[in-house]
């Protein structure tokens, strides 16, 4: 039995889904464990690229059993559709991708809630409109929340939904009086319909896996997001509404994080954050623009382009250690081929001191100025590069300089989307 999480080590979008589809094939189950259809995962797949959102990367190897955890949110209807995607593209979705029943649904009025909120707000966060906050806020509310296993009871659900729905009309239209208004009955139809289509994969996934455990199978448990947006470690409050680091393994699975044998850290070899927030490398100049370019840094899920910059050893050497990191695969090298010389942020200064550590608190953060080390570029084209050996000299004295900086030996070094642009240094 082995267990190993693969987490971002920085504001998402590190590419984590490669690595997942990677060392899919080496277990017997993967896991989601956090976050909703906010999070976006690019896997390219023999001579097909796969755009997933909801569903784990695993889904795309029909022999191994891909889970939706209880600590994510779930919205039926996209489900739905990437299931529907994926059967039209011919890959095989049956019983190899389960549900926890105890995933809290994402209803319409998360979303009419959340919009209603960031047109509301003064400093809006930046949240991609999919009702993923709402829909945690009911869930610790309590009052309000409806978990996928009550989807499959009609009585109850229609019960349910007949004291949630005017309680939210309520509060919706204290938000807005022109706020859109629910009907409970044709929400509770539509969403019996969902469970039926939905309830061949609605298991006890806590359950599941710990017979799972017991057989002695393997689990990959697979991060959403980013470790700087975990809701309590992140940049608070521009983070996500869940734990987006491996703290949320134990709450977002039910299988305890002193099961995992390895945890391996996702990294750019630069930095990139969507929406708000403090962003202390980023890059308002034609580098930050060249790097988005070369990278094609638009959001999977949003298409937003993505804010860029050099690498923060600073905050990555936080997130590594409260995520247990062991090791760390350096994905998108090849996108700063392009660059004259490659800048690391190694310290910070704060209202004209020089700190090294990670001030996690968004109004602290915005004052840090990155203090940088400088180190030539390379200006070849290493997207076609086997071994390590075959690198250029300075790409790879940049990999060692960040190992030395993160405290940490990094593993694995993409140049590519394609499977076979990867090297691996151990």
């Amino acid at each position: 039995m082995a267990c190993t999480c693969v987490v971002g080590l920085q504001w998402g979008d590190e590419a984590k889904g490669k690595i997942v589809d990677i060392l899919t094939d080496q277990h017997d189950f993967v896991v989601r464990y956090n976050g909703g259809a906010n999070a976006g995962h690019t896997v390219v797949h023999g001579d097909r690229t796969f755009k997933l959102s909801l569903l784990p990367t695993g889904v795309l190897k029909p022999h191994v059993r891909s889970v939706i955890g209880n600590g994510v949110v779930f919205y039926p209807p996209r489900f739905l559709e990437e299931v529907a995607n994926l059967r039209t593209a011919g890959v095989r979705v049956g019983e190899n991708l389960v549900v926890s029943d105890h995933a809290h649904v994402i209803f319409p009025y998360h979303m009419e809630e959340e919009r209603l909120n960031e047109a509301g707000a003064e400093q809006s966060i930046g949240t991609t409109g999919r009702g993923i906050g709402p829909c945690y806020q009911d869930k610790v509310g309590r009052i309000a929340a409806v978990r996928v296993g009550e989807l499959l009871y009609p009585d109850h659900l229609r019960e349910r939904l007949g004291v949630i729905v005017p309680r939210k009309n309520r509060l919706l239209r204290g938000l807005s009086p022109d706020a859109k208004q629910f009907d409970a009955d044709a929400l509770c139809r539509d969403y019996l319909g969902y469970a039926e289509q939905m309830r061949p994969h609605v298991v006890n996934a806590t359950q599941l896996l710990h017979d799972g455990l017991r057989a002695g199978k393997n689990i990959l448990f697979e991060a959403a997001q980013g470790s700087l947006l975990d809701v309590d470690h992140g940049t608070y409050p521009y983070v996500t509404s869940s734990n987006s680091s491996t703290a949320g393994v134990w709450s977002g699975s039910g299988v305890p994080s002193r099961k995992l044998d390895r945890v391996i850290g996702v990294i750019k070899a630069y930095s990139t954050r969507v929406g708000r927030g403090p962003f202390p490398t980023e890059l308002n100049d034609d580098i930050g623009e060249r790097i988005r370019r070369t990278g094609r840094e638009y959001g999977t899920v949003t298409g937003r382009p993505r804010r860029c910059g050099w690498f923060d050893a600073v905050a990555v050497r936080y997130t590594a250690a409260i995520g247990a990191a062991d090791e760390m695969a350096l994905m998108l090298l090849d996108v700063l081929s392009e660059v004259d010389e490659v800048r690391i942020a190694v310290a910070y200064e704060l209202d004209g001191k020089r700190i090294d550590y990670f001030p996690s608190d968004a109004f602290l953060l915005e004052r840090c100025k990155p203090i940088y080390e400088t180190l030539p570029g390379w200006r070849v084209d290493v997207s076609g590069v086997k071994r390590q050996a075959d690198l250029p000299a300075a790409t790879r004295r940049y990999i060692d300089r960040l190992s030395e900086l993160l405290q940490l030996p990094i593993s694995i070094v993409s140049v590519g989307p394609d499977r076979d642009q990867t090297i691996y240094l151990r």
